[in-house]
């Protein structure tokens, strides 16, 4: 970049963090189509980690 001196502006430092995140989830759903579980356990990664179906997950109670 520039002179290491200059500290970085309030974008340069979304952008970073933007593009650092983007990389993880891309890696992350990298691994899930390939069967392999994430690198990380990050609170994100555990969130994604949820099956989607079409129920709760609560089975109804038996009349």
């Amino acid at each position: 970049m520039t002179d290491p001196k200059v500290p970085m502006t309030r974008e340069e430092r979304l952008a970073a963090r933007l593009r650092e995140n983007l990389k993880r989830r891309k890696a992350q759903a990298r691994a899930l189509e390939g069967g392999a579980q994430p690198q990380s356990e990050s609170p994100d990664s555990l969130l994604t980690s949820v099956p989607v179906s079409g129920t709760s997950g609560l089975s109804k109670p038996a009349t």
